[in-house]
């Protein structure tokens, strides 16, 4: 069952409780954000990119820090991300600025292309829509952005995904197409 579908099935508040303590348990197991070295990512397919980020083998991106959120699944074709709308993500109307919920459906949708690629191979993100279809404010404490694969060619990926609430509620979609090619 998806993220979305439990969400809606149960209680908002259990539902946060537990993404909140899936979100601590990975925090004990997580390194420091950075950036990995060419040799710690050398050999690794896509999905084992992200099970060492999971052990705290290579680092988590640093963006993460920067606009609060942090990778939670991966699995083959799948990546979730969970974030903190705070009021320094605000634009000056109010709201969460469309760059923060841009950034994190990014990270969804081209980390489930990333998690489909072989040893050898990296990608690049070559187009990116979303629809924001409702704002974003701290009264949501906590969202998720599930990223899903549509289609995975030699050269190219094609994925959906989603921002949701613990109540389920739809907050944005996004479709992504990403450049696959060779590891220079």
């Amino acid at each position: 069952m998806a993220d979305a579908e439990v969400a809606e099935a149960k209680d908002p508040a259990k539902v946060l409780a537990a993404w909140q303590a899936q979100e601590e348990q990975l925090r004990q197991t997580m390194r420091q954000p950075g950036v990995a070295r060419p040799e710690q990512v050398a050999g690794k397919t896509g999905l084992q990119f992200f099970e060492a980020i999971f052990s705290g083998e290579i680092p988590y991106p640093p963006i993460g820090e920067t606009l609060d959120f942090i990778p939670v699944e991966m699995s083959p074709g799948r990546a979730v991300f969970q974030g903190r709308p705070q009021f320094r993500h605000y634009n000056p109307l109010g709201t969460v600025h469309g760059g923060w919920f841009a950034t994190l459906l990014d990270s969804c949708v081209a980390c489930a292309v990333h998690t489909m690629l072989p040893v050898g191979k990296i990608y690049t993100t070559a187009e990116l829509k979303i629809n924001i279809v409702r704002p974003l404010t701290v009264k949501v404490t906590m969202v998720r952005a599930e990223g899903q694969v549509i289609h995975m060619g030699k050269r190219m990926g094609t994925a959906d995904g989603r921002i949701v609430g613990p109540d389920g509620k739809l907050y944005a979609h996004a479709s992504t197409t990403c450049f696959i090619f060779d590891t220079p």
